[in-house]
């Protein structure tokens, strides 16, 4: 096999290879994985411990508005304003529906 064909033939196991894992790390993230971050303040399933409030049983609706609330600074806050503001419409509408589910 000369040296051209040898190349050709690592770059074709290469992207065979890389080609899904590149992809697969591109995947959008989802509201499951995003709310699993909620649970290190407000508690497991959404049930706070201690100080900070419980989201559990909230509905959809009322967790996006209050999500939106603090992303545009209308609702004053100490740490959440600066976490929604990471998030983008979609991402808190997905956050939204997923911790709404935990009932």
């Amino acid at each position: 096999m000369n040296a051209l064909a040898c190349i050709a033939a690592c770059l074709t196991v290469l992207l065979a290879v890389a080609g899904p894992a590149a992809a697969q790390s591109l995947a959008p993230t989802t509201g499951h994985t995003l709310a699993a971050t909620c649970t290190s303040c407000h508690g497991p399933g959404g049930r706070s411990p201690g100080a900070m409030p419980s989201i559990n049983g909230r509905s959809e609706a009322e967790i996006a508005k209050t999500m939106h609330e603090f992303k545009d600074d209308s609702r004053p806050a100490t740490v959440m304003n600066r976490h929604a503001k990471g998030f983008s419409d979609g991402e808190i509408a997905a956050i939204a529906k997923e911790v709404a589910s935990w009932r």
